[in-house]
C-alpha cells in the first residue's frame, strides 16, 4: 500500500515556493509515496511544480481539482505539462464540485453532472492521445467538442504519456463514471469498510466491465479517518475531532446512503435537524450523538505502534493508495509507525 499526504494549507501564512519544496523534502524522508493537492483556497496545480522540482520520486496529483471550473482543453495543457515537468509523475484527480459553486463561483454551465464528466475525461482522453499520437482531434459530444489541433499547438510526444485520471465520487452514478473512464477512484472520507465493500467496488465494477475492463489495473486512493495519540489525553483530543467531523458529514443528505446501509437513518436526519438550528452549541451536540459504534466503523482507532497493521487489515485487499485524515491538532511524526509498517515490502 502506498501512504500519500496532503499538502497543508497556508494557515494563515504564506505558501511560498521554497516552503512547498521543504514540505516535498519532508514527505520524501518520511517515507510517503505521493503528495496531493487541494482546490480551496489555493489553485490545486501551481503548488505542485516546486514539489516536483524538490524531490526525486515523490508521485505528485491533484486531489481534487474541479473539473467543471474549466473546459477540458484547458485542463489537458496543465495536467500535460505537470506530467512532463514531474518526469512521468502526476495523477489528475477531478471532482464536480456542487451546482451552487459552478454556477455562482465560477460561472461556468451545470448540468447532468455525472453525464458531463464522463464526457469531460473522453475529451481529455482524445486531446492527450491527439498530442502522443499525432492522430487527428474530432472529438465531438453533448457538453464538449474539440476539433481543432494545429501542429504550432499541439505538445511534442513525451515518454511518459498521459497521466492517469482520478475521480472523486459519493453517488452512485459519478461512481461508475469513475470506473468506466478513469484510472482511479477517491472514495469520500466519509464511508465505512461496508459501505466500500458492498456499494462502491460492485458500482466501480459495474462501469469496468461495460467498458470492457476488469478491476486489476483499477487504483483505489482513499483518505481515511484516523483516531490515534501516544496518550490517553491525546487519544481523546482525536475521538472528539472526528466524532465532530463524522457529524458533519453526516447531517448531509447527499451522504444518507452510507448512514443507511447500517440502519443509522435516523442518526443522519437528526444530525441534519441539528445543523439547521441557531442553537451555537448544535456542533459539539451532534458529535456527541456519534456512538463508539459509529466511530468505530467510520475510523480506524489505534494506538500509533498499531495503526498500520490496523489500517491494513480493513483496506489492505482493496486500497492501493492512503492517505490519513485527522482533524484534529496532531504532531506528524505520529504517522511514522504506520508509514513503516504499510510500505514496508511484503506486507499486507
Amino acid at each position: 500500500m502506498k501512504v500519500d499526504v496532503k499538502l497543508p494549507g497556508s494557515d494563515g501564512g504564506l505558501r511560498t515556493a521554497s516552503s512547498l519544496a521543504e514540505v516535498a523534502r519532508d514527505a520524501e524522508r518520511r517515507g510517503y509515496a505521493g503528495l496531493w493537492s487541494t482546490e480551496s483556497a489555493h489553485d490545486a496545480f501551481l503548488p505542485l511544480l516546486p514539489v516536483a522540482q524538490a524531490s526525486d520520486r515523490l508521485e505528485i496529483g491533484t486531489a481534487i481539482a474541479v473539473a467543471f471550473a474549466r473546459n477540458p482543453m484547458s485542463m489537458a495543457y496543465t495536467a500535460h505539462d505537470l506530467q512532463v515537468m514531474s518526469e512521468g509523475r502526476f495523477s489528475l484527480g477531478l471532482g464536480s464540485q456542487v451546482k451552487a459553486h459552478i454556477q455562482r463561483r465560477f460561472g461556468m454551465p451545470w448540468s447532468s453532472p455525472a453525464a458531463r464528466m464522463r464526457e469531460y475525461v473522453e475529451a481529455l482522453r482524445a486531446i492527450w492521445s491527439a498530442w502522443n499520437t499525432g492522430e487527428r482531434l474530432d472529438f465531438r459530444g453533448e457538453f464538449y467538442a474539440h476539433t481543432l489541433m494545429t501542429p504550432f499547438f499541439a505538445p511534442e510526444p513525451r515518454p511518459w504519456g498521459a497521466p492517469p485520471v482520478y475521480l472523486a465520487a459519493v453517488g452512485e452514478h459519478m461512481t461508475e463514471v469513475a470506473g468506466a473512464v478513469c484510472d482511479g477512484l477517491m472514495p469520500h472520507p466519509f464511508t465505512t469498510e461496508r459501505y466500500l465493500r458492498e456499494r462502491t467496488l460492485p458500482t466501480v465494477e459495474r462501469g469496468r466491465r461495460a467498458s470492457g475492463r476488469g478491476l486489476e489495473d483499477f487504483s483505489l486512493s482513499f483518505q481515511g479517518l484516523v483516531v490515534s495519540g501516544r496518550t490517553e489525553e491525546e487519544m481523546a483530543v482525536a475521538t472528539r475531532g472526528v466524532r465532530d467531523q463524522i457529524a458533519f458529514y453526516g447531517s448531509t443528505p447527499s451522504y444518507s446512503p452510507v448512514l443507511a446501509l447500517h440502519g443509522w437513518d435516523d442518526l443522519g436526519t437528526e444530525l441534519n435537524r441539528l445543523s439547521r438550528t441557531e442553537d451555537p452549541e448544535r456542533w459539539r451536540t451532534m458529535g456527541d450523538l456519534v456512538d463508539d459504534d459509529v466511530l468505530a466503523s467510520f475510523a480506524v482507532v489505534a494506538e500509533p505502534d498499531r495503526l498500520g497493521p490496523a489500517i491494513r487489515e480493513r483496506f489492505g485487499d482493496v486500497v492501493d493508495r492512503f492517505t490519513f485524515y485527522a482533524p484534529y491538532k496532531h504532531d506528524p511524526e505520529l504517522w511514522q509507525p504506520a508509514i513503516e509498517d504499510l510500505t514496508r515490502p511484503g506486507a499486507g
